[in-house]
């Protein structure tokens, strides 16, 4: 009888197209091919590029406006990319003139989105208003009071809490450039944290991660995002003990309506 098992290449062929990871990568003699090799120095070369590019606050500052969406630029303490890069604590709170610039803008808020470079400028160019724009919209107006949008540049995701704190919102959503990898130099990250103050941890934020096209998209990403603000307003927290359970609920929802019908 015929063995009718794939062979070993078709197999390696089938993985490497379900995946953007670098898996069974063909070579020549003791090492990598030279397509191979030069795929990586160029993912490498695109991750690094990320890292350092800066963010067009100005275009993006134009592109709220024409949506009708007041914005406040503000900048962390870190003075330049180098310092950024070289002192994470830098980016974690604000320069002394953009704390006073957001103590005037300050009120009684229910959340605030805050745009951030972070470690990846290209993330926030590419997906930041798609998904702030599905996320507003998502936001019923009637029960929901939305801060000015921050414009925030050289900032990481703890400055967050200090701008949070000082506008006086209860939720921050730190929409922020994710650490490139070798597959993805533009994803985008969003990190919620209940009651922003100087001083909260990771534990203490849900995070959604790998925002674009070839990752999470924007769509799925919103009614994550969407489900985890309902549930950290009503229950008064995010983090470790807040998790998503988003789909769990709407399995739940049509296992009653089969049972019902």
């Amino acid at each position: 009888m015929a063995d009718r098992r794939p062979a070993p290449l078709d197999i390696f062929s089938k993985l490497r197209s379900a995946t953007p990871a670098r898996i069974f990568l063909p070579r020549a003699g003791t090492g990598l091919t030279t397509r191979a090799t030069l795929d990586f120095q160029l993912a490498h070369a695109e991750a690094r590029d990320a890292v350092e590019e800066r963010l067009d606050v100005e275009a993006l500052d134009e592109e709220l406006s024409s949506r009708g969406l007041a914005a406040v630029r503000v900048r962390s303490a870190a003075r330049d990319r180098r310092g950024f890069l070289l002192r994470p604590d830098l980016g974690r709170r604000l320069d002394d003139e953009s704390r006073a610039r957001l103590k005037s803008a300050a009120g009684d808020y229910d959340i605030a989105f805050i745009i951030a470079e972070g470690l990846s400028a290209r993330a926030i160019a590419r997906h930041a208003i798609p998904v702030l724009d599905r996320a507003l919209a998502s936001l019923d107006p009637a029960s929901w009071k939305i801060a000015p949008i921050i414009l925030a540049e050289q900032g990481r995701v703890a400055l967050g809490d200090d701008i949070g704190e000082t506008l006086g919102a209860r939720l921050a959503a730190v929409l922020i450039g994710e650490r490139p990898g070798l597959s993805s130099p533009d994803s985008l990250g969003v990190y919620l944290t209940y009651a922003p103050r100087i001083g909260r941890t990771d534990a203490e934020r849900n995070c959604l991660s790998n925002i674009r096209p070839q990752g999470l998209a924007y769509d799925e990403a919103t009614r994550k995002l969407l489900y985890l603000c309902n549930e950290a307003r009503r229950r008064r927290l995010t983090g470790v003990a807040l998790k998503d359970e988003a789909e769990t609920l709407a399995s739940e929802e049509l296992r009653s309506i089969d049972v019902k019908n």
